[in-house]
């Protein structure tokens, strides 16, 4: 009922079109069957007026069944792009945590499996309609025929469809199993892709995943599929058992128990011959609309999900002028999480920070003090669960925090790197482009052309140095860099220190950097440092005591601010200023 609900919900006209035309083309079927089966009475005296009708019923078939299969066409691709559409837009508005807790695969599966199906089984709904019109005629005909033999045929039916039913029920049960079985499928498959380099290099790690997460899971995956063809394909083979028995008994029980005339008797076995196919093609359909009532019922646990966590309005065009960045004020904010291979949670916080437009500000600390979790806080990637953020004094809540993302630029440590420079402007973007590129040293290996860039398969730090190019090219007032050096060699991550930073601090940017290069502390206005949740920050006076004592060393320093270049050599950083009492 809900995959006739979902194929109804689409387009309503265009399935009342699409039905419409397959009972006409049903309709013509069921005349040819009495045209069949007169021409055969007649052995070979054709009139004009019988030749005529066959032609037109055969046309009539054609073209019906012809208009039913473009419309449903038409209907199933419709129905299939609205459908990943509104299933794309539900997952952007649903907070980057809530998406990181569903899983990846688990959307994936979604949106590519699952509306295939969905689509396979809508251009299905033409032919299961012909058939089903075809049956129903040929079931008139038979009527006309003999209302004996319609009576008899539908005791068959009826006896055949309970136990097609008690079949194809066990197997609808097999089926949603495999659909499970198909997300953790679609887990191992990324963990494969994702994790090449790590299988490659260790053989045991190797064997353990093929033998217990693939073999496992792909072996459970056709257990229960074929469990479920099996139930389909004996509750497809009953039905041809009924009918063949049918046929025996109007061969040679009907005979005997009626009066009835060779003519007639011809006739009820080509037209019970003739609905054999239909009725297959019937029975086959019901195994895919079984598998797409599979499909829908994930896609529609889902969108429940989806909707249930939706919290984040994001438009896909701008609304309103983003406000002028003045101050950035974090407020006793906290965040708590579970930790990986922990049984308790990790709390962030509380935190009371501020960031004004000019300030370059390092953030630094162990692994799992906390650092990517405040970065997202402070993106507005996550939400606080305590305290407030504010802009210029207004806090941030649901209602704008898609609004105050826009004023962020970000490369975080899992950068995902597009194809096209989405989403900047500028008459001259291209040209922009090309002098980053040249400045990078990239200009050999990626091409820009319309904001398309021609290679992204790079190392990890050239890959990087593009991330690092989008952003700049979006030119927003707060950039973060979320261990964006870790990876360069020394000539650039010079550059990076030296000349790009300094670069975005005079033109007024606040820029953030998580880093654990000491050689450049000095750099920074303010060093922040994270142990486990909580913060210390360090500038001016203070500072000079925190490097007294060994822990960092955060300097102000007189920076070159020069556009963006790479030298020939690495230019050496300046020495810390001394900060006078």
């Amino acid at each position: 009922m809900n995959l006739i609900r979902f194929f109804f919900r689409g387009s309503r006209a265009m399935m009342i079109c699409t039905f419409v035309a397959a009972l006409l083309s049903g309709a013509c079927n069921a005349g040819l069957i009495a045209m069949v089966n007169l021409a055969l009475q007649q052995h070979g005296s054709m009139t004009n007026a019988l030749i005529i009708a066959f032609v037109a019923l055969a046309a009539g078939r054609l073209v019906t069944n012809f208009i039913a299969q473009i419309t449903q066409a038409h209907f199933a691709q419709q129905n299939s792009a609205r459908l990943r559409r509104e299933l794309v837009e539900k997952i952007l508005a649903v907070p980057l945590r809530q998406l990181e807790e569903i899983g990846a695969p688990r959307l994936m599966v979604a949106l590519t499996e699952d509306v295939l199906v969905l689509t396979e089984a809508m251009l299905c709904v033409p032919t299961f309609s012909v058939n089903v019109a075809i049956l129903i005629g040929g079931a008139v005909y038979l009527g006309y025929l003999s209302w004996t033999v319609l009576l008899v045929m539908g005791v068959f039916i009826v006896c055949g469809a309970v136990a097609y039913r008690v079949l194809i029920r066990s197997g609808f049960g097999r089926l949603f199993a495999a659909r499970d079985e198909q997300d953790r499928l679609f887990k191992h498959f990324r963990e494969l892709t994702e994790g090449m380099k790590e299988l490659k290099l260790h053989r045991e790690r190797r064997g353990v995943f093929f033998a217990d997460h693939i073999y496992g899971s792909t072996e459970r995956y056709k257990r229960h599929a074929i469990g479920a063809e099996m139930r389909f394909i004996l509750a497809h083979n009953w039905s041809h058992l009924l009918f063949f028995t049918l046929i025996g008994l109007i061969l040679f029980a009907l005979p005997k128990l009626s009066d009835v005339t060779p003519q007639a008797l011809t006739g009820y076995v080509v037209a019970t011959l003739y609905l054999m196919g239909p009725l297959s093609g019937v029975l086959g359909s019901l195994s895919l609309f079984g598998r797409a009532s599979a499909a829908l019922r994930k896609i529609e646990e889902l969108g429940l999900t989806l909707a249930e966590r939706a919290g984040d309005d994001c438009p896909m065009t701008r609304r309103t002028e983003l406000p002028q960045f003045e101050r950035l004020e974090l407020v006793d904010v906290t965040r708590s999480y579970h930790r990986e291979k922990e049984d308790d949670h990790f709390t962030l916080g509380p935190i009371r920070l501020s960031f004004q437009p000019g300030e370059l500000v390092f953030l630094v600390g162990g692994n799992g003090s906390g650092k990517s979790t405040l970065a997202k806080v402070i993106t507005g990637l996550y939400s606080p669960d305590t305290g407030v953020i504010k802009l210029n004094g207004r806090p941030i809540g649901d209602h704008n925090r898609d609004d105050y993302r826009q004023l962020f630029s970000a490369v975080f440590a899992d950068f995902y790197l597009f194809e096209n420079l989405l989403g900047a402007h500028g008459q001259d973007l291209d040209t922009q482009a090309r002098e980053y590129l040249h400045a990078l040293h990239l200009e050999h290996k990626v091409k820009v052309k319309d904001g398309a860039l021609s290679n992204t398969q790079l190392s990890s730090g050239q890959r990087k140095r593009l991330a690092l190019l989008s952003a700049y090219l979006e030119d927003r007032p707060f950039y973060l860099f979320d261990e964006w050096a870790s990876d360069q060699d020394p000539l650039f991550k010079e550059v990076f220190y030296t000349q790009l930073l300094p670069e975005l601090k005079a033109r007024n940017k606040t820029v953030l950097v998580i880093t654990h290069d000491d050689h450049y502390f000095h750099l920074a206005d303010r060093l922040i440092k994270l142990d486990y949740g909580q913060i210390d920050v360090h500038h001016g006076a203070g500072a000079e005591a925190a490097a007294a004592n060994g822990s960092i060393l955060p300097f102000p320093a007189v920076v070159d601010t020069a556009p963006l270049r790479v030298a020939a050599e690495p230019v050496r950083s300046p020495a810390p200023a001394r900060v006078s009492r």
